[in-house]
């Protein structure tokens, strides 16, 4: 986040910036807090709807996909992010 702004403020402005999409952002979805090399990060998730654009890679990533929950289940990711998802309701129990 930039000094002075906002979490939707933040969040519109790295999702265009990371996948080329202009976002709506909507609920919050839960919050977690991790640890980082100076400290914690404090992580907010919230649900978003597109509102335009073409999904594209940002210059800090190989590439980027839609995945279905299966196919999500299958890809590395961050420690505990799959559980997380799980338990905030944004995946199906399995």
């Amino acid at each position: 986040m930039e000094p002075g702004e906002g979490d939707a403020a933040a969040l519109t402005r790295e999702i265009l910036e990371e996948t080329g999409l202009s976002v709506t952002v909507g609920a919050l979805i839960g919050s977690v807090t991790r640890p980082a090399a100076d400290g914690l990060y404090d992580i907010r998730d919230y649900a978003c709807q597109v509102r335009s654009g073409v999904l594209r890679a940002g210059d800090d990533a190989s590439e980027v996909r839609w995945a279905s929950a299966a196919i999500l289940a299958t890809l590395p990711l961050t420690d505990g992010l799959h559980e997380t998802l799980r338990e905030w309701g944004q995946l199906p129990r399995v």
